[in-house]
This record gives C-alpha cells, structure tokens and sequence, in this order.
C-alpha cells in the first residue's frame, strides 16, 4: 500500500479561496441561527459540533489503523489543533471549567487560523474524506470556542491570555524533547514545516523563537478583540 503524502493547498489559490469561504460562510450561519436561539437549544447546537469533533476523531484514527497509516510518530494527538480538538470533544460533557475553556478559546482559534491560512492534510489518501474532514475537525475548533463564548455564558479573565501562553510553554517544553525521542514533529517543534507559513522566519530553533513573540501578540489581540479590554 503507497504511503499516503501531505496534501498542501497553496495560499491564495482558487481552491484555498473557496474552502475558506464555504468555512467562514458556514461558521458565520451557525452563530447566527445560534444566536437566536434559546438557551436550552444552543446547548444543543454547542453539542452538535462536540460530537461531530467526536465523530471525525474517531473515524479518523480508525482509518489510519485499518490502513495502515497510523504511526506513533504522526498520530498522537499533540500538535495544537489535536489538543484542542480533544478539549472539544468533551468540555461540555464535564462540570463547567473555565480554565480549559479559556485554552479552547485561544489555542483553537489561532491553531485552527493557521491551519486555514496554510493548509496542510496529513496523511492524505485522496478521499473526499480526509479533505472535509480537516476542514471540518479545525472549523468546529474555531466555531466551538466562539459559540461558548458568545452563547453560553463562558468568559476570559484577566489575563488569560497571558495564562494560556505560559500553558502552551508548558506543553512546548514536554512536547520538543518527546519530538527528538520518537523522530516526530509534533507541534512544528523538531524542523519546519513544509507550507509557506509568513510566520515562519529562519531555521531550526529561531523559527520558533519568533513564534514565542506571535504567540504573546496574537494571544493579547485575540483577548481585546473578544472582551472589548486592555491590560
């Protein structure tokens, strides 16, 4: 069986065009339905995009199992958007925990921002499949975090954004030794990655010494954007 390849969609192309569209149009409608529903309603729409991120986990990894593709190497759930996609999976299905959500929020949201800004699908078998779902696993990180926010009652404290960063350098500093271990690249960590990412600036480890100053910038703008406030 032919190992399958990333599958890179180049910025600004027709296709990235459209697949961003159809997402924004998509995540915009939902909030817009949502909004005007009712609390006991928007719970259940809340839920929808958690057991549709449920869905696609699993039926993701089984397909790598049943093919073959899965590896320890590629497969665990430990770059950004795999850990916020495990957040998503089951936040609502636990008493209310701010802290997590608070990680949700920013790490989803800018995880899954870079995700659609240079796309890159991972074991890409050419099935309709593997493509919808990547857009489909990173949407629902994105839109989950936003609607909680604006529909059910969930807030970013003071300084979250700070916090969630020093969480992230937390993570960095179990995951790039972990990298170097099991020869994997989980989060970016261990070399570059193959998309033209304007974010990427130099080699292997100033990249992500660059990424460290992004990281403080995009966290404090998300924060004011969201809340309306400034530290």
């Amino acid at each position: 069986m032919t190992e399958p390849k990333a599958y890179i969609i180049e910025f600004l192309s027709d296709e990235w065009i459209r697949n961003c569209l159809w997402t924004l149009f998509i995540m915009v409608t939902y909030l817009f339905v949502g909004k005007r529903m009712s609390a006991k309603h928007q719970l259940r729409m809340a839920m929808l995009i958690a057991l549709l991120l449920i869905s696609t986990t699993i039926t993701g990894h089984t397909r790598n199992i049943i093919n073959g593709y899965w590896d320890v190497s590629d497969n665990l759930p430990l770059h950004l958007c795999s850990i916020s996609n495990l957040i998503a999976c089951f936040i609502l299905f636990i008493p209310k925990n701010n802290r997590l959500f608070e990680f949700l929020y920013y790490a989803g949201i800018i995880g899954a921002f870079q995700a659609f800004l240079t796309p890159q699908i991972n074991n890409f078998d050419g099935t309709n499949y593997e493509y919808l779902e990547y857009y489909l696993s990173h949407g629902g990180i994105m839109l989950l975090p936003i609607f909680m926010f604006k529909n059910l009652g969930y807030e970013l404290s003071n300084y979250s954004w700070l916090k969630v960063v020093l969480y992230l350098n937390i993570l960095l500093a179990i995951v790039m030794p972990l990298n170097f271990i099991i020869d994997s690249n989980y989060m970016y960590l261990a070399y570059v990655p193959d998309v033209s990412n304007p974010l990427i600036i130099g080699d292997w480890p100033y990249y992500i010494l660059f990424w460290e100053i992004f990281l403080v910038i995009l966290t404090y703008i998300l924060y004011v954007m969201s809340t309306g406030k400034r530290v």
